[in-house]
C-alpha cells in the first residue's frame, strides 16, 4: 500500500476589515521612540552638513553646499530609513496559527494587499515592521500612527522603495562625488544628474500619495497636528519642495549654457564668414 503525505492545513482566512482610523482629533503620543526618531533625522542632517565641510573644496559657493548637503541627507535617509523599511517588509513577518478555533491571532492583522493576494507567496505569514519588535520596526510602527501602510506591506510603497533605495540613494550619492570637483568642471552632467533625482523624487511622492487621495485617504490619520503636519507634511513636502528647487536651478544653469555655446557658435560663424 502506498503511504499519503499529509500536508500542514492552510490558515484560515482573515477578515479583510481594518480598524477605523480616529475621526476626532487626538493626542499624539510622544515617547522615547519619536524622540529617538526625530534626532536620528537631525543627525543624519549634521552628518551630511560635516561631509560638505570636508569634502567640497573650499571655493565652493553657497548654492553648491546646500545642494551638496540636501543630496547626502537624501540618500542618507533613503539608505538608513527606508532600506530598513524594506528590511521589516522582507525579513519581519507574523506566521499564522493554522486554526482560529481555540484561540484569535496573537497581533492585529495588518491586510494591505488584495484578497488571494500573498506577499512573496506566503499564505501563512504576515510581512511588515508592525510584527517587530527591532529599533526600526519600533520606529516604522511611531510612522504608522499616521499613514499605517508603513506598518505592513503595500504593495505600490514596496515597489517604489525598492527604487528609491537601489536607485535613488546611489544616484544621489553619484551626484554629490559631482559636486566635489572644482566649480565649473562637468557643470552640464551635474545638473542632469540633479535633474533626473529630482523629476524621481516628485514621481514617488505622486505615485505614494496620490492613490490615497483618490480613495479618501483610507489609511492617513491626520487626527492630530503632529501626524498631520510633521509626519505627513513636514517629511514628504521636503521631497518635494527641494526636488522642484533643484528642477529651477537646473533650467537656469543648463539654458545658460547652451546659450553660451550658441553665443560661441555664432561668434565662430562671422569670424570665418570675414575671413
Amino acid at each position: 500500500m502506498g503511504s499519503s503525505q499529509s500536508t500542514p492545513a492552510a490558515p484560515p482566512p482573515l477578515p479583510r476589515q481594518q480598524p477605523a482610523l480616529p475621526t476626532t482629533p487626538t493626542s499624539p503620543t510622544i515617547d522615547a521612540t519619536t524622540i529617538v526618531s526625530l534626532l536620528s533625522v537631525l543627525a543624519l542632517l549634521a552628518g551630511a552638513y560635516a561631509a560638505s565641510v570636508r569634502l567640497l573644496p573650499p571655493a565652493s559657493t553657497l548654492k553648491t553646499r546646500v545642494l551638496f548637503v540636501w543630496h547626502l541627507f537624501d540618500a542618507l535617509i533613503h539608505i538608513v530609513f527606508e532600506g530598513s523599511f524594506l528590511a521589516q517588509c522582507f525579513c519581519v513577518y507574523y506566521s499564522l496559527p493554522t486554526s482560529f478555533a481555540t484561540r484569535g491571532p496573537a497581533v492585529t492583522p495588518l491586510l494591505l494587499t488584495p484578497p488571494d493576494v500573498h506577499f512573496l507567496g506566503q499564505r501563512d505569514r504576515l510581512y511588515g515592521a508592525a510584527y517587530g519588535t527591532n529599533p526600526f520596526a519600533r520606529l516604522w510602527q511611531e510612522y504608522a500612527k499616521a499613514d499605517r501602510r508603513w506598518g505592513g506591506v503595500d504593495l505600490g510603497v514596496v515597489s517604489l522603495e525598492i527604487l528609491t533605495v537601489g536607485v535613488g540613494a546611489p544616484l544621489a550619492v553619484y551626484v554629490c562625488a559631482l559636486l566635489c570637483r572644482p566649480e565649473g568642471r562637468g557643470a552640464l552632467g551635474k545638473w542632469w544628474w540633479m535633474s533626473v533625482l529630482a523629476t524621481g523624487e516628485l514621481y514617488g511622492g505622486w505615485m505614494t500619495f496620490a492613490p490615497e487621495w483618490l480613495t479618501g485617504s483610507p489609511n492617513l490619520d491626520t487626527s492630530n497636528w503632529m501626524y498631520l503636519w510633521v509626519y505627513l507634511f513636514f517629511f514628504n513636502t521636503l521631497w518635494v519642495w527641494f526636488p522642484l528647487w533643484v528642477l529651477y536651478e537646473s533650467y537656469h544653469a543648463i539654458n545658460s549654457a547652451m546659450s553660451q555655446a550658441e553665443m560661441v557658435d555664432l561668434v565662430n560663424y562671422l569670424g570665418k564668414k570675414d575671413d
